[in-house]
């Protein structure tokens, strides 16, 4: 009975939930991401409408197109960001290792080929060849020699920005898709080029590196964390990337349930 009763503790304190909130984190930076995923639900939702329910509004263009961007700023700018924040508390321990950002990229860009699959068979034409989780894989991978750098950072991204205006160094080669040096992509879902978005990144890397210097804070925000809002903006952004993965399911599941969508 003792060892039973030995067993049973050791179980109930290994168990934990699969989403739970992780107060050892700067909350502002996951409520951030946490806002930058219920603007993504909004807009995708929109989407849905336009796309799968036949509404008309215009969702590349104007509002929707601003609202888009936005949401995708966001997201790619707290990549570099929280890499700065993780880099920083890694240099307090000694060394920035190359393998926890690699283990990390190559998570998130297999996750963007489970994407590229599922949007083949939904339609071959216009399925995501490289999107925002590719994207953001390569980016972590890319990003890691310039963790070290602050201003370079920002010079680098600004300049990776204003290239992306440019055209004349754009050839129709479609294996330079996934750089950005292509004039006219292939029509898709989701398109995220290296450049100029890697730009964001390394601006979002600035950002860390002075906001979070040695992975602590350099300024003094108001403690908002206890106020329920930002506590489930906080948990929404600590599990973003099952968030991106399971919502779009659900909300065509609810749209065709609800009869907005006819199969």
């Amino acid at each position: 009975m003792t060892t039973l009763t030995t067993w049973y503790q050791g179980m109930k304190g290994s168990i934990r939930p699969v989403i739970h909130f992780r107060s050892d984190r700067y909350w502002e930076v996951d409520a951030w991401r946490g806002f930058a995923i219920v603007i993504m639900v909004i807009y995708h939702l929109v989407w849905d409408l336009y796309g799968m329910a036949g509404w008309k509004v215009d969702v590349y263009s104007g509002f929707w197109h601003i609202w888009q961007q936005v949401t995708a700023t966001s997201f790619i700018g707290l990549v570099g960001v929280s890499m700065g924040l993780r880099a920083g508390r890694m240099r307090q321990k000694g060394k920035v290792h190359f393998l926890p950002f690699f283990q990390r990229g190559l998570v998130i860009f297999s996750w963007g080929l489970v994407i590229s699959l599922v949007t083949f068979l939904y339609e071959p034409a216009g399925y995501v060849r490289f999107g925002i989780l590719h994207f953001i894989g390569v980016a972590i991978i890319l990003a890691y020699p310039f963790l070290r750098f602050r201003w370079l950072n920002l010079i680098l991204g600004v300049v990776l920005l204003l290239l992306s205006r440019v055209t004349s160094w754009r050839h129709d080669i479609p294996w330079l898709e996934w750089l950005g040096m292509i004039q006219k992509p292939h029509p898709a879902f989701d398109y995220f080029p290296v450049i100029p978005w890697l730009g964001v990144v390394l601006i979002g890397v600035f950002l860390g590196n002075m906001l979070y210097p040695e992975g602590k804070r350099a300024f003094s925000p108001p403690d908002w964390s206890r106020f329920a809002p930002m506590r489930w903006l906080a948990l929404a952004g600590q599990n973003s990337l099952l968030i991106y993965l399971i919502h779009q399911p659900i909300l065509i599941t609810l749209l065709i349930l609800s009869g907005v969508i006819k199969l």
